[in-house]
This record gives structure tokens, sequence and C-alpha cells, in this order.
């Protein structure tokens, strides 16, 4: 699950192709599969999103939750290449990009009807 956030006037506009960069990133790095996307955009009034000194009004937060399994330097090459796409495909600049990953274990998932250690049909690996 990610979630996004930004300010309405420049997050709604470029939501969608976002959202295309960041699984673009998400299916190259981690091998997600194409139809493996929950994005949730969350626009936001500026007077409700505060931004660390130095940043634009493009200021954008993006939280990625997943099972852990992912070793430091997937994540790493995840971010990177999180802050590369979206500077060329968007045109935000790194400065005014935050992404933190969050992992929880298997057992702390729940989908379809289990937790995430009693899958055994993903169609993607979480060890990389």
């Amino acid at each position: 699950m990610i979630v996004i956030y930004g300010i309405r006037h420049r997050l709604d506009p470029v939501k969608a192709r976002l959202s295309e960069v960041i699984h673009e990133c998400m299916m190259s790095v981690l091998g997600m599969p194409e139809d493996k996307r929950a994005h949730r955009f969350m626009p936001m009034d500026a007077e409700d999103f505060y931004a660390p000194g130095g940043r634009s009004d493009a200021y954008t937060v993006i939280e990625i939750n997943m099972m852990a399994g992912r070793t430091a330097e997937t994540q790493k090459a995840l971010i990177k290449r999180l802050f590369a796409e979206i500077e060329r495909q968007v045109g935000i600049a790194p400065v005014d990009v935050e992404i933190t990953l969050t992992e929880q274990p298997p057992h702390g998932w729940g989908f379809r009807g289990m937790t995430g250690d009693e899958a055994r049909d993903l169609a993607y690996r979480v060890r990389v």
C-alpha cells in the first residue's frame, strides 16, 4: 500500500502520471506485477500541509508500506530510483520529495481473507 500526500493544486494534476512512475519503479526494482498497484492519494489544502524549510509547494510525501523481507540494498535502490524517475518524468525535484518505507512482518498484513504469512500464491517475491 502506498499513500501519497501533497498540496491539492499541485498533486491533482500529476497524480495519474505519478502513480505510473511509482508503479514502474516498484515493478523494476521489486519485481511487483503489473496488476499489483495499491495507491492512495491524499491531496490536501495548503493550510493543512506543512513542509520543512527549503521546499516548494510541489513538496510530496510518499509512504510505502510493505511486507518485510527486502534487503537494505534493494530498499535504497527503490528510493533512489523513485527520486530519479519522479524528477525525470513528473518534474518534481528530489528536494521536494520525501519517501518512507515501512515494513511489517507478513503476519501483520491481511488481504484476501488471510494473513501475509499464510499466502502461498503471491505473484512476486518478497525476499529480494
